[in-house]
């Protein structure tokens, strides 16, 4: 399966609507910013490495019309830009990271030409996809050798080609096995309420013949109880200086599971999903979405009384101790993650 998830192209940021599938695979353009933070709202395109690629392009979208000449007035644009894609979505780390990639872009070639900065942020938004392309794949490798041939895998959300550029960082650990020749099968959790894992993952998997099997969120206690599961793995959409991670709402909950079923959890996810600027998990900023997500199946027909007052945070944090490595393009972290994290990031 040889597609990539977001791209340039024709003037046009061109992505994989993934509200469509599994019942549609096609592409949408995306000509404005209010149409890029709308999609991203709406997760039209998601996941941590490919809100970073959205981030890059968006600001290049949002600044290459500007007519400024000056690039003190130019600047102002480009920050104005920038909060606006910023205000999208508050959790997920390379988002941001995106952004300040191209803020640095434009900052350390003030002394040039306007035009010729806004080249330059081009070539940096398509140099934030082509090193997330290269990074999945470094992940892939590093991750792969945890994996044995007869092992059965649960995973959550997805985290593979379509929440990066084209290969994945927990799916790109299982696709990377496969490569080696390893025979493997796969649990996804459905993951409510959006249903990324039944709509994304098992779309993925199926494709890429591997072989999947869906279930419920509440039935992975059981799985793990009947010694189904070997190991579970999961991306990651912000990981703490000591190793705590966000990631899609019910990851925390397969972490306890399989610290309890003596079940080895991990975390995979790129250098650039590290918020080495916060402690611990409990500074992460948690989203929280709009109520119809849990009330309303796909916004269409009610399933919970109207009225009803609904929590629906879109991501948890589980903590360090319950992950056994984090697995990174720049090689796997075992604990003490608050020493290993920073020791292997230097590289």
């Amino acid at each position: 399966m040889n597609i990539k998830s977001i791209e340039w192209r024709n003037g046009a940021i061109k992505i994989i609507d993934q509200t469509k599938l599994p019942g549609v695979f096609g592409y949408i353009d995306i000509k404005d910013l209010k149409t890029l933070c709308k999609a991203i709202k709406e997760l039209k395109v998601r996941g941590a490495p490919a809100l970073g690629a959205a981030a890059g392009l968006g600001v290049y979208l949002g600044i290459k019309d500007s007519t400024a000449k000056d690039f003190s007035v130019f600047k102002k644009e480009l920050n104005k830009v920038i909060s606006y894609i910023g205000s999208s979505r508050p959790t997920a780390k390379n988002l941001f990271y995106g952004l300040e990639r191209m803020r640095k872009a434009a900052e350390s070639n003030k002394e040039k030409p306007v035009s010729l900065v806004k080249k330059i942020l081009l070539s940096e938004a398509r140099e934030i996809i082509e090193e997330d392309r290269a990074s999945c794949r470094r992940i892939g490798s590093y991750g792969q050798k945890f994996i044995h041939s007869g092992d059965t895998i649960l995973t959550i959300c997805n985290a593979g080609i379509l929440a990066t550029v084209d290969y994945g960082t927990a799916l790109g650990v299982l696709y990377s096995a496969c490569e080696k020749g390893k025979k493997i099968k796969v649990y996804s959790c459905e993951t409510r309420p959006l249903l990324q894992g039944a709509r994304l993952t098992c779309w993925e998997l199926n494709r890429k013949g591997i072989d999947v099997t869906l279930i419920c969120d509440n039935m992975a206690a059981t799985l793990m109880r009947q010694g189904k599961i070997d190991k579970v793995i999961a991306g990651a959409d912000r990981i703490a200086a000591n190793g705590d991670t966000a990631n899609k709402i019910g990851t925390y909950n397969l972490a306890v599971l399989a610290r309890f079923h003596k079940i080895p959890f991990y975390i995979a996810a790129p250098a650039s999903t590290f918020d080495l600027r916060i402690h611990s998990g409990k500074e992460i900023p948690i989203e929280e979405r709009k109520k119809e997500e849990s009330t309303e199946l796909f916004f269409a027909k009610p399933i919970a009384p109207k009225g009803v007052k609904v929590f629906s945070p879109a991501f948890d944090v589980t903590p360090d101790n319950l992950i056994s490595a984090i697995i990174t393009d720049k090689g796997v972290i075992r604990p003490p993650y608050i020493k290993n994290i920073r020791k292997i990031l230097e590289r």
